[in-house]
Formats: C-alpha cells, structure tokens, sequence
C-alpha cells in the first residue's frame, strides 16, 4: 500500500522563519522530521493522488491568498503550537473537505484549529513550562497564505510533491 499525502498552507518566509527557530528551540530534535507549517489535512489516500493534482491548482488560480493571523499560544496537553486565526482558510478548507467528501480519514473529519507546532512529544509540564514562557512575546501579527503544498508522507519526513501559489482575486 503507498503512503498517504498531506496537504499544508504555506506560511510567509517571515512567519516561517520565526516559526522555524522557535520549532528548532523547542521541539525534541530526534523526532522533528518537519518544518514548521500548517496542516489542512493529515490523509489522503495515495488513490487521490491524481485528482489532488488537478484539483489544487485549479483551487488556488482561483482564490486570493487567505488571511492570517497569529492570536496566541494552543496547549496541544503534550506540546505547545501557535495558535492562528484565519476564517478564510477554514472556509477554504471546508470547500475542499466539501470536494473529497466522503474520501477522508477519520482524522480530518475533525473541526479545524489552525496552528504551527512548535513542541511535541513532551510531559504536560514542559509544555506548560513553554507556554508560560513564551506566552509574553507571542502578539497579533497579520500575514496571509501565499499556497497550498501538497507532501508525501515518507515514515516521518515528508517529500514536497508541488507548492499551488495562490494566484486568484476571489475572497472566501
């Protein structure tokens, strides 16, 4: 059986690098495989992979690039990430839950909160730790979503299959 692909937003260099550092810092090195980056959906099966394909760019020629913002810290109970707000990326998400209906994985049938992982795999108190720490310098910044990336799942790394830049005036 292959391996499944996921699909993230892109973040901005500014935000991903700042997101970048703070995962480096904080995230138990032998197990961080990944960038930073914000998950859209964890699985799809490798049978999607040619309507992926097809799908995603005609998505993103379509709609301006979403809106963002970073709003805090999210306590992940073994983990901290950054918490964003973006209603036009969760509209943009539904959309596409909406397309592959009844193809996803239980784990994307979940209600969405979009955020960066900074730190996981950790006891529950360095995660508070962390999140006491930081929870001064994390303020609003706004920032929007140039693309959508679709990525191989590889047993812990993941192989960027195509970055779909978002090229369309519409607003969700």
């Amino acid at each position: 059986m292959g391996k499944p692909f996921i699909v993230t937003a892109a973040l901005p260099p500014d935000i991903q690098g700042w997101a970048e550092k703070l995962r480096r810092q904080h995230y138990p090195p032998q197990r961080n495989h990944l960038h930073a980056h914000v998950t859209m959906f964890h699985s799809f099966a490798p049978s999607l992979f040619e309507e992926l394909k097809d799908y995603l760019p005609k998505l993103t020629r379509n709609f301006a690039a979403p809106c963002g913002e970073v709003s805090g810290l999210l306590d992940l109970g073994t983990g901290t990430a950054i918490a964003l707000k973006s209603p036009q990326l969760l509209a943009l998400r539904e959309a596409m839950a909406d397309h592959f209906h009844g193809s996803l994985t239980a784990q994307d049938l979940y209600d969405p909160r979009p955020h960066i992982t900074i730190q996981n795999k950790v006891t529950k108190q360095e995660a508070r730790a962390l999140q006491a720490e930081l929870a001064p310098s994390i303020t609003p910044r706004s920032f929007s979503f140039p693309a959508l990336e679709l990525h191989l799942y590889r047993d812990g790394p993941w192989d960027l299959i195509k970055r779909y830049s978002f090229r369309g005036s519409e607003a969700l």
